[in-house]
């Protein structure tokens, strides 16, 4: 097991988190013991102190209030369906001790615990994520020291609290499962980060580059800026009430909430006119530029839209425009991309700009255009009748996922109705400048032993692998 990166020169947070590792490394001890049994009965107990209703909401009710960010009814099914659905991936689940065995190739593999885990976690999302990352830390048998966003850090404590709960029901040691204490501060994070084993940071690029920077090894995700293209084959009234649903769900916080529809023109009035129907408002002329102005005043997304709903937005902006301020969803066109029209990029609201394209080439092109600017290696959105459609962007787009008619931001982190593992955390590949392109789960918190026996000696011929090339090129 690796040890503690090299410490910091002191600084005031330093014995604070060194005390928080300290403790980390010596329950982490007691459950490096743990056979697997004892390991998922930590799950389950983590699990059910989200899980259980009257915490769930009120986790959800403490969220809202003192982050401002989202909506009470989504978070609570959010923190529902995403716990029970890791829940459901790590049921069964081997991660102590042999957990593969390859005959044929003579190998076998045993599972290790990475140690102590840093979790940095947003305020998007302040019991979701630490849940999410609090189990899959405990799966496999590590601690976990979360540093959560300040806005969050109140629900966070509250959620580990019901976790101490359930884990003195079990006799398991509380001090698995920590968190930094308030005030939280980029000092005591970066400290953090520093003498943990592992960092998986979600949230702001600022944190993610903070993570790789720190010295320790580190899985980040990269930024949202999710377009969903819908194609002439599509099913318009169907994909206008996933798109809606997708981007109402918790007031847009998710990063994998469309920020854009790319629309083939023959179907773009019959998608607008069904997107009314789902509660859009288009805008234009003066109320754009009204809106344009109350979200990026400083040419910055502004905190004060964020998780917000399209009413408050309305009446932030001060639109003209009387249906706005009853909205579901503000529809703007799109008039650029890139700096020149900040529409472009992700807007964490239900905000949601349409851009228009001649045929399913031209739109391929134009998301392509929009990921250069923003949102490489996270995901795309497909509506359309062809399934070689999908494959075609998984070819030729900077993306590591493609979802295939469906509720994007309820699909892309797993769900029930997809294959996809549950998790809050997407990586991005290298087109995101993350070092992985999965959905964030268990086997990142996992080193893995390979004990190689000995097999007969069969070695190839040259011309057994290179036969092919001799023929053609000669040697």
């Amino acid at each position: 097991m690796a040890g503690p990166a090299e410490a910091a020169p002191h600084s005031p947070a330093a014995g604070v988190v060194a005390g928080l590792v300290a403790r980390a490394r010596a329950a982490q001890a007691i459950a490096d013991a743990y056979d697997q049994a004892g390991v998922d009965e930590l799950v389950a107990a983590a699990g059910w102190a989200i899980l259980e209703p009257g915490r769930n909401r009120a986790l959800a009710e403490l969220a809202v209030a003192d982050t401002g960010i989202g909506d009470v009814a989504d978070k609570v099914r959010k923190n529902h369906r995403k716990t029970l659905g890791l829940l459901r991936d790590l049921d069964g689940m081997k991660t102590v001790g042999v957990v593969s065995e390859d005959a044929a190739k003579g190998l076998v593999e045993i599972a290790r615990p990475v140690g102590v885990v840093c979790a940095v976690t947003p305020s998007t999302n302040p019991a979701a994520t630490p849940a999410n990352k609090i189990i899959n830390a405990l799966k496999a048998r590590n601690a976990v020291i979360v540093a959560p966003s300040p806005k969050g850090a109140s629900t966070c404590a509250r959620l580990i609290e019901y976790v101490h709960a359930q884990f003195d029901r079990i006799g398991a040691p509380r001090d698995l499962v920590q968190m930094l204490p308030a005030p939280i501060t980029k000092e005591a994070t970066a400290e953090l980060m520093r003498r943990c084993d592992l960092v998986v940071a979600t949230g702001s690029q600022a944190n993610v580059r903070a993570a790789y920077a720190s010295g320790t090894p580190a899985f980040g995700v990269g930024a949202g800026n999710v377009a969903s293209i819908v194609d002439e084959t599509a099913d318009i009234e169907a994909a206008a009430a996933k798109i809606v649903l997708s981007k109402c769900f918790d007031h847009a916080t998710s990063c994998s909430s469309e920020n854009s529809v790319v629309v083939v023109e023959s179907v773009a009035q019959a998608l607008l006119e069904a997107l009314s129907r789902q509660g859009c408002v288009r805008l234009a002329g003066d109320d754009r530029g009204r809106l344009r102005q109350a979200m990026w005043p400083d040419g910055k997304l502004s905190a004060a839209v964020i998780g917000q709903s399209a009413a408050a937005i309305a009446r932030r902006a001060d639109l003209a425009l009387p249906a706005a301020h009853a909205a579901r969803v503000l529809l703007v066109e799109g008039e650029g991309i890139g700096p020149e029209d900040p529409f472009s990029g992700e807007k964490l609201s239900p905000v949601l700009t349409v851009y228009r394209a001649r045929d399913f080439g031209q739109a391929l092109d134009i998301v392509r255009r929009l990921y250069a600017y923003q949102g490489a290696g996270h995901s795309v959105s497909l509506h359309s009748a062809l399934d070689a459609r999908a494959i075609d962007l998984g070819l030729h787009l900077p993306v590591a996922r493609v979802i295939v008619n469906q509720a994007h931001c309820i699909a892309n982190g797993g769900s029930f109705s997809n294959g996809l593992p549950v998790s809050l955390s997407m990586g991005c590949g290298t087109w995101g400048r993350n070092n992985f392109s999965d959905n964030l789960g268990v086997r990142h918190y996992l080193n893995v032993t390979r004990v190689s026996r000995p097999l007969p000696e069969r070695e190839p011929a040259v011309d057994d692998l290179l036969g092919a090339y001799f023929a053609r090129w000669g040697r």
